[in-house]
């Protein structure tokens, strides 16, 4: 069970494992990029606060079912709610971007679709349910930019269609009711399993299968940084309730 630190003795807890580690892993989700201006999904005021939009659920409208029997409805809200495209790299892809630079970050998680984690200079990142800025025709496999689907001479509708053959172009994230892809697992659970220091930030740790990737942690220290409790904090060796970018900002300026 974790110890009562002040906020203070947190960060300078979490420098000194920083410091001494030389194999760290991050594994983030939603509130990681809530700071870029990108909303989670989970909390009051995210995405999924909403229940019904356009007569459905949002897990109904981004599923797999949705995507194939209402494609215009699927990419009407997909294009709404899920594509922030001016967004911007924050405090807390900036640091780990700069963990990595030293060496220390051997990879990053992310149950995010919004590449700001390569934008900010990661070079080293699983995604776990695929990436926003890649797109493909289901048909033919030709792949497309973002701003293909964006472009409406380019749709039917809301539904952006191929040049090539005239399927559907969809992104490359996984859907609803679709499976993670095997090999972003396999090699997710292959540093875990090699980390000294585990941290996870900005995920409620509530999507499987996931959220189940940290049982392979093995490692001397497991670190939650969330603004809310998880079903997890009972298991680390230390809990921070703060916003991650903040947080991690003043992790930095103590690691030399």
């Amino acid at each position: 069970m974790p110890t009562a630190r002040s906020i203070e003795q947190q960060i300078i807890l979490l420098a000194e494992w920083i410091q001494t580690a030389n194999s760290i892993v991050f594994f983030g989700g939603a509130g990681v990029s809530t700071e870029s201006g990108i909303p989670d999904y989970r909390s009051e005021s995210g995405l999924y606060a909403s229940r019904a939009v356009y007569g459905h659920s949002p897990e109904e409208l981004l599923s797999h079912t949705t995507f194939v029997r209402e494609p215009d409805l699927f990419f009407k809200y997909y294009k709404e709610n899920l594509i922030a495209i001016d967004a911007r790299p924050n405090l807390a892809h900036q640091a780990l971007a700069e963990l990595e630079a030293r060496g220390k970050l051997k990879a990053v998680i992310t149950q995010n679709v919004d590449g700001l984690h390569q934008s900010a200079g990661s070079q080293v990142v699983y995604e776990l349910h695929g990436s926003n800025w890649r797109q493909f025709c289901v048909d033919c496999g030709t792949r497309y930019s973002l701003q293909y689907i964006l472009d409406t001479a380019n749709c039917r509708g809301f539904i952006p269609i191929c040049k090539k053959c005239g399927g559907i172009v969809r992104p490359a994230v996984v859907l609803y009711e679709e499976q993670l892809e095997s090999s972003v697992v396999d090699a997710a659970v292959t540093v875990i399993k090699a980390a000294e220091l585990m941290i996870i930030g900005g995920t409620s740790l509530a999507v499987y299968p996931a959220a189940g990737l940290i049982r392979y942690f093995n490692g001397q220290h497991l670190v939650l940084i969330n603004k809310s409790p998880t079903a997890f904090d009972q298991e680390a060796d230390l809990v921070i309730n703060a916003a991650i970018g903040e947080l991690l900002d003043a992790v930095m300026r103590l690691v030399d």
